[in-house]
């Protein structure tokens, strides 16, 4: 890459998020590339990366800066961004366009920003006398359910990895975020019996029999909002329960023979999730299956896990907090509902962890999406008061 050193701010972020909005990196497809391109840019600047993959189209990736130690800094971000499909952009979205003080493209805030912002940085890490390794981790399939780092963290917990701190880099406009919700998401498949809509007693309807589970869902979700846990600081103070696909029927006249429909559980530390879930399958396996079989003996309900992410739950007086604050010159904290790779850092690893970076979450996922590039500037001040830290 060019030497930029003389460039203005951002100007080195710039040029690399340019390289990476330019990788699809959607969920659906393979971050190979991308990932490729990284370790490449690092081995150009004399630095092994380590490639750790998920399956023969996904892989993690981890490069180390600076001496060994378990007292290092992870900086951790993922790769894969959502889909465009279906939005009206105005320009772009896996090009990088620079508008009045914006950076457009898919993935600038969620969150290539953030991971430019630490790979342009990667020569003043290594120009530093660093006394603490920095940890640089990139990750895939954060968007359909933070799963793809879990291989990469399952080694280095087998290796003993251990870090001081960790930052994940999902925007928070540079608040430190520290704890999330977590989630557990599912599928489920309803098995009926068709047969025509005159004759429907004789059939069992897999579109009624989803819809009464739904029901059921939907009142756990406003039993919590009436009378669960609550904790202020989260921008949605209770637990909640959300159903947002239901697929069936073809025509009217023909009862339904199957069911798909899929929901969520986001909770606080307070609820348990699995709890939560077991009222689901306890009411589908005493309630409604016994009515199916009734009528059909090969009638029934399945359960299909889609993803179950760790909460983040990290006290506000940890050092972890009070580093990520002195860092980003705020000295505000805040809970929030969506989830992140976060809670895996600090269940599967141990490693204490914060969410802070450039970027506000309200332009995630949007058409259009942008990030303000005096949040880019912000990171970079993050990243070399950082740099500063691990030189003391």
């Amino acid at each position: 890459m060019t030497d930029l050193s003389p460039l203005p701010p951002a100007a080195r972020t710039l040029q690399m998020l340019d390289r990476l909005i330019a990788f699809d990196t959607t969920s659906r497809h393979s971050n190979i590339p991308l990932i490729e391109d990284v370790a490449a840019y690092l081995r150009g600047l004399g630095l092994d990366s380590r490639l750790v993959y998920s399956s023969p189209d996904k892989a993690n990736l981890i490069v180390s800066i600076g001496p060994t130690g378990d007292n290092g800094v992870i900086l951790s971000g993922h790769t894969d961004v959502v889909p465009v499909d279906g939005q009206a952009w105005t320009r772009p979205p896996f090009q990088l366009t620079i508008e009045a003080g914006r950076a457009y493209g898919r993935g600038t805030t969620d969150m290539k920003g953030f991971v430019a912002a630490v790979l342009a940085k990667v020569p003043d890490f290594q120009a530093a006398p660093l006394k603490r390794p920095i940890h640089i981790v990139l990750s895939h399939d954060e968007e359909t359910g933070c799963w793809g780092v879990v291989s990469l963290l399952e080694a280095l917990a087998g290796e003993a990895f251990r870090a001081e701190a960790c930052f994940v880099g999902e925007p928070t406009s540079m608040q430190v975020v520290v704890a999330h919700k977590g989630k557990k998401s599912v599928r489920v498949h309803v098995t009926g019996r068709p047969c025509h809509s005159s004759l429907a007693p004789q059939g069992v309807n897999a579109l009624e029999y989803a819809a009464r589970l739904v029901t059921f869902i939907s009142d756990i979700g406003r039993r919590l909002a009436a009378t669960g846990p609550r904790d202020t600081l989260y921008d949605l103070s209770h637990s909640t329960a959300h159903v947002g696909v239901l697929r069936s029927g073809s025509v009217l006249n023909i009862v339904p023979h199957e069911a798909v429909f899929e929901f969520e559980f986001r909770t606080l530390p307070a609820d348990d999730v699995e709890a939560l879930y077991a009222e689901v399958v306890a009411y589908a396996r005493d309630v409604l299956e016994p009515a199916m079989r009734a009528v059909d003996p090969a009638a029934g309900i399945r359960f299909e896990i889609m993803s179950a992410i760790p909460g983040l739950d990290t006290d506000p007086d940890a050092p972890v907090v009070h580093l990520a604050k002195r860092l980003a010159e705020r000295n505000d904290h805040a809970k929030v509902a969506y989830g992140t790779e976060a809670g895996q850092f600090a269940s599967r690893l141990g490693a204490p962890a914060v969410v802070v970076g450039p970027g506000a979450i309200a332009q995630a996922h949007t058409p259009d999406e942008y990030i303000e590039i005096n949040e880019l500037v912000r990171c970079e001040r993050f990243l070399d008061r950082l740099t500063a830290w691990c030189c003391a």
